[in-house]
């Protein structure tokens, strides 16, 4: 049996602008690795603003605050053990960039593959829009996973929820950022901001190489911990 390609399972493609100063994240092996803001346009006029990492090494382009560039990578979550900030931390991890031309156009489109690590929650706005939050494993090199969350609409929704933990399913989409308000007393709230894979087209996964992941080998993470 070949070997398996786990950069297939993860591939995400974004162009957008550099909305932040690039800082020094963290060193791995004495290889310095970057993080900064990627804003990237909608057509509804709106922005989503993706937390990005790369490796210093791959940095071959003097790339400033507002240059316009082109990603291609993968969307990871990292455990955060420290007491500030959410305890899934996500972000677009960096395999090429570069510096495009303004006339460029935007992109963003992830495809996913992967398992479903808990039970979809299908639910309905105060509008009557129809939504379904899934949680998505996605295998990744070294016996790791990243846990990925992914929402979908009407159509998608339904579909979503009657997915069975366990199952393999592909997703199509772009990551995107949302604000919303976290109630913390009574008197209280605060603005925070979720990360998730916006879907586009889902489709189950017949026949797969590798066997799906039985329920005791998955780690659960509580929904809080992406928030």
């Amino acid at each position: 049996m070949g070997m398996i390609n786990y950069l297939e399972n993860n591939q995400a493609d974004v162009i957008g602008y550099i909305d932040s100063e690039i800082v020094l994240s963290h060193q791995v092996h004495g290889e310095d690795f970057m993080t900064f803001i990627l804003k990237v346009p909608r057509l509804s006029n709106t922005f989503d603003y993706i937390n990005t990492t790369v490796s210093h090494r791959i940095l071959t382009d003097a790339m400033n605050l507002g240059d316009k560039i082109a990603v291609k990578g993968q969307f990871r979550s990292y455990n955060n053990y420290s007491d500030v900030g959410n305890k899934l931390i996500l972000t677009l991890f960096v395999h090429e960039i570069e510096k495009v031309p303004d006339s460029t156009k935007i992109h963003s489109e992830i495809s996913l593959n992967g398992y479903i690590c808990k039970e979809p929650v299908y639910r309905k706005t105060p509008f009557g829009r129809e939504i379904a939050d899934v949680l998505l494993a996605v295998n990744r090199a070294y016996n790791k996973s990243d846990y990925i969350p992914c929402i979908a609409w009407g159509r998608n929704a339904r579909f979503c929820e009657k997915l069975a933990i366990g199952q393999n399913i592909k997703i199509t989409g772009r990551v995107q950022s949302r604000e919303y308000q976290k109630k913390i007393s009574d008197l209280k709230s605060i603005t925070k901001t979720a990360y998730e894979v916006s879907v586009s087209r889902i489709e189950i996964v017949e026949n797969a190489d590798s066997p799906a992941k039985k329920d005791e080998e998955i780690e659960e993470i509580d929904k809080t911990d992406l928030e």
